[in-house]
């Protein structure tokens, strides 16, 4: 398979899982977290796919489209271990989280996932969901939807 039928694959798995997602949350309380903001193009879509939900954005660097820049209160801009710990402090409690950090080294990604995936459990909201590009290990991992190959996107629901 060549890298843009792989790229394809994954903005496929992407829109699907978190469609997906934002529906499963409908009932639950919380707000929205994107980890890794990027062009923003995940960011603009959670934000019409859940237009009465804060949606918090953790990045260490501004790079997104004019169009798909947060509100300056909703972007943490810094190391992804900091930004947590500080929501966790706060209180705030996540419905749904989207874990789209990654360079492409798959070890260090998953060294980074690894890291990061207690501190991701710190601020869910019971039975809240995790959407992943990777695994998150220490999570309790569940199916999502028919459309998402295994293995393409990983979705965890957090413990209640």
């Amino acid at each position: 398979m060549s890298r843009l039928e792989s790229f394809r694959r994954r903005l496929t798995a992407q829109i699907d899982g978190l469609d997906w997602a934002t529906a499963e949350i409908a009932g639950l309380e919380g707000d929205v977290l994107e980890l890794g903001l990027g062009n923003g193009r995940t960011y603009d879509h959670l934000r019409e796919r859940l237009p009465g939900r804060r949606i918090w954005v953790i990045d260490r660097v501004m790079r997104a489209h004019p169009d798909c820049i947060p509100p300056e209160n909703d972007f943490l801009n810094g190391e992804a271990d900091d930004m947590l710990a500080r929501l966790a402090k706060a209180g705030v409690r996540m419905a749904l989280a989207h874990y789209d950090f990654g360079t492409g080294d798959h070890p260090a990604d998953a060294a980074e996932g690894a890291r990061l995936a207690p501190l991701i459990a710190a601020v869910m909201a019971p039975g809240g969901l995790i959407v992943a590009q990777q695994k998150m290990p220490g999570m309790h991992e569940i199916a999502g939807p028919d459309a998402v190959d295994p293995g393409r996107y990983h979705f965890y629901r957090a413990e209640s």
